[in-house]
Formats: structure tokens, sequence, C-alpha cells
């Protein structure tokens, strides 16, 4: 079964084409001002754009691919294609930022004088403010969404902010001071900074190809699933969640008692699908394993009018996020 939020994919592939196209723009007037000023550390900024019109487009196609419905090939669908993309999108932040640190390395040993540095301090800075913006916008509609893609994209065009605020910051003090070595020695801080960030984005990606679990997310479902259970519901455990593009995957095992008939068992189960559904911000695939209850149940059991109950009940087992998880049905003289 899957219960089905806003599709906001559509949305998502228009918003990244115009972060690709923003990035070109500001990629032409970074070139711009590296002509007027041969600044070293405008330049680095330069170079770093093209990463991020890589980057635009590389999410732009991992938005088109996630967006695809699922295919012989692709039973779960193509969802992971993100986590795929933000790798190398994090991947590319750290070349960059690899280039800038050369590139600022270079002109601390060999000097380079800019010039013209009041026209590139504004065509500068205008990029800067524009770049952070969009990243903002990206950061927050990829949350709100549950957008891989956005939220890697929005962090690159806000670190490449940082770096840019960086080029602004040498330019200006070197157009007071004189002082040439200030604008490289501000460019090699911004670059380790921005190696960081594409460390943090490749950690994330992995994690999510990897399927590590999202302690997190669990402990969500875990809270409101104990706010709401019913006495019917005696056990849930070995939960498992996978995140696919903006949608999930969850499969758990549910305990139910052993006389119900089909019918009743799934009208149960319908009901934890909805109730999940309903307080997931996501789409949602579910893959739930009915387990009949057997007699160390009862020690558990809060279906006190049970007719069949075989032995008395000792103890409520609390869904929080170590319980949920545990593989094995609960059973207190195992635990």
């Amino acid at each position: 079964m899957t219960a089905e939020n806003q599709n906001p994919s559509k949305s998502n592939f228009s918003f990244q084409r115009n972060v690709a196209i923003v990035g070109i723009i500001l990629f032409i007037s970074k070139l711009i001002a590296w002509h007027l000023t041969n600044s070293d550390a405008v330049f680095s900024d330069a170079m770093e754009s093209i990463v991020n019109i890589i980057a635009a487009f590389m999410g732009l196609y991992s938005l088109y691919l996630a967006a695809k419905p699922k295919d012989e090939d692709h039973p779960y669908g193509h969802g992971k294609v993100e986590f795929v993309t933000s790798g190398i999108e994090g991947a590319l932040i750290i070349f960059a930022g690899v280039i800038i640190i050369v590139e600022a390395a270079d002109s601390l040993l060999h000097g380079n004088e800019p010039k013209k540095l009041d026209w590139g301090i504004l065509i500068v800075a205008a990029t800067a403010v524009i770049n952070y913006v969009m990243g903002y916008i990206s950061i927050k509609k990829g949350i709100r969404e549950n957008s891989q893609v956005l939220q890697s994209s929005g962090k690159h065009l806000q670190s490449d902010t940082f770096t840019t605020l960086g080029v602004v910051i040498s330019l200006i003090l070197v157009y007071f001071t004189k002082m040439y070595w200030i604008d490289a020695a501000v460019a090699l801080v911004f670059g380790g900074y921005i190696i960081f960030i594409g460390y943090k984005i490749i950690r994330t990606a992995l994690s999510g190809i990897m399927d590590e679990a999202d302690l997190e997310m669990i402990s969500r479902l875990a809270k409101f699933l104990e706010e709401n259970r019913k006495p019917e519901w005696i056990d849930i455990h070995n939960m498992r969640i996978q995140q696919h593009g903006s949608g999930l995957h969850i499969d758990a095992h549910l305990t139910l008692p052993w006389y119900y008939e089909l019918r009743k068992a799934h009208e149960e189960m319908e009901k934890v699908y909805r109730l999940i559904g309903e307080n997931t911000d996501r789409s949602v695939e579910f893959n739930f394993h009915l387990d009949d209850c057997k007699p160390f149940s009862c020690e558990i059991c809060q279906l006190f009018d049970c007719p069949v109950r075989e032995k008395p009940f000792v103890k409520k087992i609390e869904w929080n996020t170590a319980s949920i998880s545990q593989v094995q049905k609960h059973d207190l003289s195992t635990e």
C-alpha cells in the first residue's frame, strides 16, 4: 500500500532548472569581474561557479530520473539517484576547494596585483547576495519537500556565497591597504571551509545510499504510534525505513491476535498504514508482515478481554526507537 501526499517532483524540477540558469548568469558575471580586476581570488571564485553549473544540471537530471515511475528494472523507483548526484556534487565542491587553495597558495608565493577593485567588489558582492538567496530558498524547499538534491544544491550555493564573501572582503581590504597578500590568504581560508561542506554533503549522500538508519525518523514514528496504539496491536517490531527520492519505504512486523480472520487482520493493518500516512509529510510505501501472537505474547498484550488468553499480563512494552527496531518479537522471558 502507498500513502500518497503531495507530489513535488514537477515543482522541484522547475526550481532546479532556474538554479542552473542563474548559475550560468553568475558565472559570466564573475568572469567579467575577473577580466576587470585580474584578481586570483575572483578567478578562483569564477572557477568554482563552473562546478555550480555542473552540479545544477546534474541535480536537474537526477530530479528528472527520480520523478520517473517504477518499472521492471527499478521496482523501488529511481529516487536513489538523488543520493548519487548529491555525492558527486559534494566531490565537485571539494575539488573546487582544492583549486581555490592551490590558486591562493600560488598568489602567496609569487604575488599578484589586482586592478579596478571597485568594479570587482560591486559585481562579486551582487553575485554573493543572489547565490545566498537562491541557496536559502533551495534548502527550505528541499526540507519541505524532502528532496536531497535541492538541499545539497542549496548548501552548495551557500558555501559558494561564503567563498564569494571572502573574495569581497579581501578585495575591500586590498583596495584600502594595498596589501595584496590578503586576497590570497582569505581565499585560502574559505577554500578549506568549502572542502568541509563538500565532505558533509558526501557523508549525507552515503548514508542514504547505504540505507543508514534514520533514528530521528524512527523515533517520530514510534512516538505517534505509541500515542495512538490500540489494544489489539500487540506488538510492532523489525521496523526499517528506506528513502527513495522524496518518498519512503517502510517495512515492519505487526503482531495481532492469532484468531483474527484475514479480513479483520487486514483492516487493522490498514489502520496502522493510515496513521503513519497521516503523520508523515511525504509519500509512503508500506510492506508490513502480519504475525500471529504466541503464548508468550500474552504477557505484553493489553487486550485484556481476550477470550483465549493463556498467561496473565505482566508488562507493557513502550514503543520507542529501540523497541520497534528490534528484529524479534518481544518476549519478556528473553529480555
